[in-house]
């Protein structure tokens, strides 16, 4: 088999296993029970409720950012559900044709949609959470579209900051632009990343896992480390935790670290007593 072939292979079998991940993945007990499939134009499970009102005790509203192949539900239930439980006025879009567009593109929609959750729920301000692409993406508008302004807390689940290997130098010939963006060492990711990983008042969270198969390697998800930036390896904490790159939105452990990075100023406090949930 030729190497490109090989290259080929790799990135078909990834998109195969996110799309049957999107049709089939369970929730953790306890959490969300109602299956999540690909489902464009649906909110997950309590979001997008235009009447609500953020309260003073979660003042900001909380917006999730979906990552490449997904969409607004898909995955994201039992994250969205948390949320709201916990008193959030929660709000999750679509954007990139499944987030395959250009970055550029997506972080333009994203800006047009925190603009609309701030003028529908009159908060100055969002948290935000996002997965994979959708926790590297909105770096974008922070540092580029003035969303700095606008985002209190910008926590990434695998983000794919620094890109991947996974694809090993295969382009996709321009039929998902922001696969080949987040390739390891691409123009975009080097942009983005200089000269500031971590730019304006923004607080950041990177919460990854060892089993991440599709951000390659972990660390990868890593931003600089300083008082406005957190690094959280699930297995640090709990190191029989399995969740894998496309199940840690449904993952217990990481919706709490979620909810902690929300519950104060800075980022989530890596000595906060969260340990294994089942």
């Amino acid at each position: 088999m030729t190497r490109v072939s090989q290259q080929l292979r790799a990135v078909l079998a990834l998109v195969g296993l996110v799309v049957l991940a999107l049709v089939a993945a369970p929730g953790p007990a306890g959490a969300a029970t109602t299956p999540t499939y690909p489902t464009w134009g649906v909110a997950p499970l309590g979001a997008n409720d235009w009447t609500c009102r953020p309260t003073a005790e979660h003042p900001y509203p909380a917006v999730i950012v979906h990552g490449t192949f997904g969409d607004q539900k898909s995955l994201l239930d039992n994250l969205s559900l948390a949320l709201v439980q916990h008193g959030y006025c929660v709000y999750s879009l679509d954007y990139g044709n499944r987030a395959t567009g250009p970055i550029e593109d997506s972080a333009q929609q994203l800006k047009d949609f925190v603009d609309r959750v701030l003028a529908s729920t009159g908060a100055a301000t969002v948290e935000m959470v996002g997965h994979s692409q959708g926790g590297m993406m909105p770096r974008y508008y922070i540092k580029n579209l003035g969303g700095d302004a606008y985002v209190e807390d910008l926590v990434g689940l695998v983000p794919s900051n620094h890109g991947t290997t996974v694809q090993n130098g295969f382009s996709s010939g321009g039929w998902c632009a922001s696969c080949d963006q987040q390739m390891a060492g691409s123009a975009f990711l080097t942009a983005l990343n200089t000269p500031d990983e971590t730019p304006g008042a923004v607080d950041y969270t990177q919460v990854t896992t060892r089993n991440d198969e599709v951000v390659v390697p972990y660390s990868s998800a890593f931003l600089t480390a300083d008082a406005q930036s957190t690094n959280i390896l699930l297995q640090d904490r709990c190191p029989v935790d399995a969740a894998d790159h496309l199940t840690i939105p449904m993952d217990q452990q990481a919706i709490a670290w979620v909810l902690d990075a929300f519950g104060h100023p800075g980022p989530a406090d890596a000595a906060a007593p969260i340990g294994c949930t089942g």
